[in-house]
């Protein structure tokens, strides 16, 4: 009831007076990790401060599913995917002719975004790095794109970034990392690049996404050595970041996020073969796909299923009555298989006409010719439904632009984007909750 109220409050409030706003996504930090950063030994000086003198949440509730590109995209727009279009990671792609390719383009977005709301309103806006970011609304963009990490990726990055930008910051600070570059390092690339930015062209919205946190999670899994060593460091670079950013623009808000969370996995599961087995998927003699009739679009922790016909009633219970035979058996790990309705409710896209959830310790994995059950190839995974309290994604916030200070308690990733939206002082359509913050 409070969080209620403290919303109706700000919706009453009616736009802030236009203030700047910095937003950093530390992919994959877990609220936990910095709120009980002290208990664990992990030096977080620049996320404590936050939390001390401006607002922070206990936890985000985020998308179906919970990953980096739809929980990213939903940062900015205030939507879940079943509107702003971002289903996935990668785009669905039966037959893989897209050589894994991720929803990199922002013209794939179909809600407003902060982006497009801020520059509507005549504000200048930055971007590093943010997923779903190339071709966006965005004065100077650095938008995040690779293909195979070859020298030919820093001729697609220069040719899709703002014209010249590059070029002018390289000139300064060598060259810039590599969109496949994952590495702690290559996020302090990216900080050098995005201060350096800031300070020239002193936007008043700026996006900037540090990757390096997830990339250790994964290998590692969550709360190991390695991930909280590289929690400590993006620390250091948030730190960094806004030293310079503040010197500019000392009216600043300082919007640090992350996309989901994160727990340990143990277990690959073969979700390829019993469609393979039902006739729904069929591989020619080079083993590359057909045809198909249903295929899993994996996700994580959770796969979504696409139908070639989802109109069709027949192929739906067709496909229906393999999952709920799938579920049954203890030995594939899924804790739910979710349909249409549910989907939808949910907010997921619509491009699924069921969802495979799996239990925490499991994934799908993506090699149809492996056994059953094998050694997952990740020691952590998201993807879970947004139930799971493990999936909560964090928030730190401070600034002069804030309406609420302390502890927010639990709240939507989709009350973010009308929260910023709020303190820029510009109108954001489409976003599904009222601001948090």
């Amino acid at each position: 009831m409070k969080a209620v109220l403290a919303a109706l409050l700000l919706l009453a409030a009616g736009p802030a007076a236009a203030r700047p706003v910095l937003m950093i996504s530390v992919d994959g930090l877990r609220p936990a990790d910095v709120i009980d950063a002290d208990r664990i030994g992990l030096a977080v000086p620049n996320l404590k401060h936050m939390m001390a003198v401006g607002a922070y949440a206990e936890g985000v509730t985020g998308v179906l599913p919970t990953l980096t590109y739809p929980s990213h995209t939903a940062l900015v727009t205030g939507a879940a995917p079943a509107r702003h279009g971002v289903g996935g990671n990668l785009t669905f792609d039966p037959f893989n002719i897209n050589q894994v390719g991720w929803y990199w383009y922002a013209e794939d977005i179909k809600a407003p975004t902060l982006w497009g709301a801020a520059r509507a309103a005549g504000l200048t806006t930055a971007n590093v790095h943010w997923p779903v970011s190339v071709a966006a609304a965005v004065d100077y963009n650095l938008p995040q794109i690779w293909r195979t990490g070859h020298d030919d990726d820093r001729k697609l990055m220069r040719a899709l970034a703002t014209p010249g930008l590059l070029d002018t910051l390289e000139a300064k600070l060598g060259l810039y990392a590599q969109g496949i570059d994952e590495s702690v390092e290559g996020d302090e690339n990216r900080v050098r690049f995005a201060a350096e930015l800031i300070a020239q062209k002193k936007p008043a919205f700026t996006t900037v996404y540090l990757a390096s946190v997830d990339h250790q999670e994964h290998a590692f899994g969550p709360g190991s050595p390695e991930a909280l060593a590289a929690i400590a460091r993006n620390d250091a670079m948030i730190g960094r970041l806004v030293a310079v950013a503040r010197a500019t623009e000392p009216d600043l808000t300082v919007v640090v996020v992350s996309d989901h969370g994160f727990q340990p996995v143990a277990t690959d599961i073969n979700l390829i073969a019993p469609f393979v087995a039902a006739g729904l998927i069929s591989f020619d003699a080079n083993g590359k796909i057909s045809d198909w009739l249903a295929e899993p679009w994996f996700m994580g922790g959770s796969a979504g299923v696409v139908l070639k016909r989802p109109d069709d009633p027949v192929l739906v219970a067709r496909v229906g009555d393999l999952l709920d035979r799938l579920k049954a058996d203890p030995e594939m790990g899924i804790s739910a298989v979710l349909g249409r309705d549910a989907i939808t409710k949910m907010g997921g896209s619509q491009m699924c006409s069921f969802l495979i959830a799996f239990r925490p310790g499991f994934e799908p994995g993506h090699d149809p010719r492996a056994a059953k059950r094998a050694p997952s190839t990740y020691k952590g995974m998201h993807g879970y439904l947004p139930s799971e309290p493990a999936m909560r994604s964090s928030l730190f916030v401070e600034g002069p632009g804030l309406a609420r200070h302390g502890n927010l308690g639990e709240i939507d990733i989709r009350s973010i984007a009308p929260s910023v939206a709020r303190i820029l002082g510009v109108k954001l359509a489409g976003a599904e909750k009222a601001p948090a913050f």
